[in-house]
C-alpha cells in the first residue's frame, strides 16, 4: 500500500525583496563579524599593531645610555606593528573568499546572487571598511603611546603636527586596509587558503629579499616598483634615491590592488564555482 505525499503549500511573500548591491554588502557584513576567524584575526592585528610599538618604546626607554636616533625613528617606533599585523590582514583577507570554496558555500551565494560580481564588490567594500575603521585607531594609540613611553626620558620625540608625521600614521592604516583588500584579490584569483596566503607572502616576503642577488644597480632599479616597497613607501616619513614617493607608491599599489581585483572579476564570471 503507497502512502500519498503530503504537500505543503509555500506562501508567496507580499512584497518580494529586491536584490540590490546594498542587501548584498548587508550579507557579507553578517558573513565578516560572525566568522570566528575574523574575530582572532583582527584581535591578532589589533594586539599587533598596537603592542609591539609599546613594547619598543618600553625597551628603549629602559636603555642605560640610549642613543639619540634622528627623528623619523620615533615614527618607525610607532609603525613597528603595522610590518607584523599585515600578514594577520592579509589572511583573513584571503579566507573571506577562500573559505567559502572551501566550505561549499560559494554555491549558496551565487545562487542567491546570480550575477556573482555584486559578491566580490561587496566583499571588497565591506572588508575595506572594517579594516579601516579598526586599524586607524590603532595606528594612533601606537603612536601617541609610544611618545607618551619615549618622552619620559626625551627620547626620539616628534609631534603629530611635524610636516609629514599625520600623514604617515594614517599612512598606516591605509596601507592595512589595502594589503587586506589585495590579499582578497589573489584569494579570489586562486580560489584556495594554502595558494593565496603562498602567493602573498612570496610578493611581500621572499622576493624582495631575493633581490638582493642581484647587481645593486639592478636592485635599485627594481626593488622600488614591487607590491611590497611601493605599498611601505605610503606610511613612510622620508625616500631615499631608490625608493617612491609616498604619493606614487600608493598610486602603484592602488594599481596592484585594482589589477588583481580586475583579473579576480573577470575569473569569477568565466570559471564555474
Amino acid at each position: 500500500m503507497s502512502s500519498i505525499p503530503t504537500v505543503i503549500a509555500v506562501p508567496r511573500l507580499e512584497q518580494p525583496g529586491r536584490l540590490t548591491q546594498a542587501r548584498v554588502a548587508v550579507s557579507e557584513w553578517t558573513k565578516l563579524h560572525s566568522l570566528r576567524s575574523t574575530r582572532w584575526s583582527l584581535l591578532a592585528a589589533t594586539v599587533l599593531t598596537i603592542g609591539f610599538p609599546l613594547l619598543f618604546a618600553t625597551i628603549l626607554s629602559t636603555r642605560a645610555n640610549p642613543l639619540q636616533e634622528h627623528r623619523h625613528s620615533a615614527l618607525e617606533v610607532a609603525l613597528a606593528g603595522v610590518n607584523v599585523s599585515q600578514l594577520a590582514i592579509a589572511v583573513l583577507g584571503v579566507l573571506l573568499i577562500t573559505g567559502e570554496y572551501s566550505t561549499g558555500m560559494i554555491r549558496a551565494t551565487f545562487t542567491a546572487v546570480p550575477k556573482r560580481l555584486p559578491v566580490l564588490w561587496a566583499k571588497l567594500v565591506v572588508y575595506a571598511v572594517a579594516s579601516f575603521l579598526l586599524m586607524l585607531p590603532c595606528v594612533l594609540i601606537a603612536f601617541f603611546g609610544s611618545q607618551a613611553i619615549l618622552g619620559r626620558k626625551d627620547l626620539l620625540q616628534i609631534s603629530f603636527t611635524h610636516p609629514g608625521v599625520a600623514r604617515a600614521v594614517i599612512g598606516g592604516a591605509v596601507y592595512l586596509m589595502l594589503v587586506g583588500i589585495f590579499a582578497m584579490g589573489l584569494g579570489a584569483i586562486v580560489r584556495n587558503t594554502a595558494g593565496g596566503i603562498s602567493t602573498f607572502a612570496a610578493l611581500f616576503f621572499v622576493i624582495p629579499p631575493l633581490l638582493n642577488v642581484l647587481p645593486t644597480t639592478w636592485n635599485d632599479a627594481i626593488s622600488p616598483y614591487l607590491p611590497e616597497s611601493a605599498a611601505r613607501s605610503i606610511f613612510a616619513l622620508t625616500t631615499d634615491a631608490h625608493s617612491l614617493a609616498p604619493g606614487p607608491g600608493l598610486a602603484l599599489f592602488c594599481g596592484y590592488t585594482a589589477l588583481a581585483i580586475a583579473i579576480a572579476a573577470v575569473l569569477l564570471v568565466r570559471r564555474d564555482t
